[in-house]
């Protein structure tokens, strides 16, 4: 039988659960958490908590906030003749670092994967459409390269096109199966920069 710790074995479980963290490194976090003083481990217990309750969807872009309205959202110097429409909202953290792109945002949640369950239904597009009025000139969608995200982008195109407006992808500086989050701000300058009609 081999060596076991059944609560660090839950903690693992915990942290594995976490998109892109696999179980040595879900591991590597329950040992480093239980190696906290308890005064930091209740602070840690409680920015969790914190968040998990203050956290919610900013109703008009669907991004993660903490405020009534996302601060993107609620800036009068953005430009809202652009929206840029991402997968989720580490992606709107991605292209916000670069500092190249004054518009707004509108989170999808997801992309269309059969597969996976994921159909358009599923997605935040109702709520996309509902934004589209006479002030927004473009639509930017900024899915991931994959099949999937391709998928999504061209759905979103065929979508839009009776409203008259024009739909642009990203342009590939940003390599094909990668995720937004990992890239670099100066990839993801490039594709803004270079991004194409769909």
């Amino acid at each position: 039988m081999s060596y076991r710790i059944e609560s660090l074995e839950r903690l693992t479980e915990h942290f594995s659960c976490l998109p892109g963290v696999g179980r040595k490194t879900a591991q590597r976090m329950a040992f480093a958490v239980l190696n906290f003083e308890p005064e930091e481990a209740e602070d840690f217990a409680a920015a969790i908590l914190e968040a998990k309750n203050s956290i919610h969807y900013c109703p008009i872009c669907q991004a993660m906030t903490d405020e009534p309205t996302c601060s993107v959202c609620s800036d009068p110097e953005r430009d809202r003749s652009v929206i840029c429409v991402v997968e989720d909202t580490r992606s709107v953290i991605s292209i916000e670092r670069v500092r190249q792109y004054n518009g707004l945002y509108h989170v999808l949640h997801g992309v269309i994967s059969p597969m996976k369950g994921m159909s358009p239904d599923k997605l935040r597009l109702r709520e996309l459409v509902e934004r589209i009025n006479d002030e927004v000139k473009e639509v930017i969608v900024a899915t991931n390269p994959t099949v999937e995200g391709e998928t999504t982008a061209m759905y979103i195109a065929k979508l839009l096109s009776p409203y008259g407006i024009k739909v642009s992808r990203l342009a590939y500086g940003v390599p094909v199966g990668a995720d937004l989050e990992y890239a670099d701000e100066v990839t993801l300058h490039r594709a803004i920069m270079g991004r194409q009609s769909l």
